[in-house]
């Protein structure tokens, strides 16, 4: 069972690296939030192609690195990020190929009916706006740069860069060069 293979591998790991506590805080070395997808394609390798390390910023993900207006949570965790934990940059990371630009909302509906959730349940939400759905990648990086530029908590002397990622070679293309816009 997978549980008893993370049991099993986390008693390897905690034997081989003990205590870290002393050497990675949780305040982020580099003073930097991420806000990004939670591709798979992307764990360990975004990390690796900003040269980002442990312990060195503050990951934020989630389907599709979006923003809603009726959900609170990226927010509210770059300003614990900013306030308590020393974040001075934002840096919000869409990728090329993300799912959540091309979401098949029957596809969704269909799954969530054979796990056993009542169609009325599902209906009463539009799916594709209830999951974030979006068509234009670099539209959704520029949307969530304004979202956090403009939210009424977040410092606007904080840069908020956009950029987009290219899961298949790590390459970057800035998208919102946040020096350019923070005060």
């Amino acid at each position: 069972m997978l549980l008893e293979e993370i049991l099993l591998a986390n008693s390897r790991f905690v034997t081989e690296y003990g205590d870290l506590q002393k050497k990675y805080g949780p305040k982020p070395r580099k003073k930097v939030a991420i806000f990004t997808c939670m591709d798979t394609r992307l764990v360990e390798f975004l990390e690796q192609a900003l040269g980002i390390s442990r312990g060195d910023a503050k990951v934020i993900k989630n389907a599709g690195n979006r923003i809603r207006e009726d959900c609170d949570d990226v927010i509210r965790s770059l300003a614990v990020a900013i306030y308590l934990l020393g974040v001075r940059e934002i840096l919000v990371i869409g990728h090329l190929h993300c799912g959540m630009s091309k979401l098949n909302t029957e596809l969704l509906a269909e799954r969530m009916k054979e796990f056993g959730i009542p169609e009325e349940e599902i209906d009463k939400d539009d799916l594709a706006a209830w999951m974030g759905s979006f068509s234009d990648t670099e539209e959704n990086v520029v949307d969530a740069v304004d979202k956090i530029k403009s939210h009424r908590l977040i410092p606007r002397s904080i840069p908020v860069h956009g950029l987009i990622f290219c899961p298949d070679n790590g390459e970057l293309q800035v998208l919102v060069n946040g020096y350019k816009q923070a005060k």
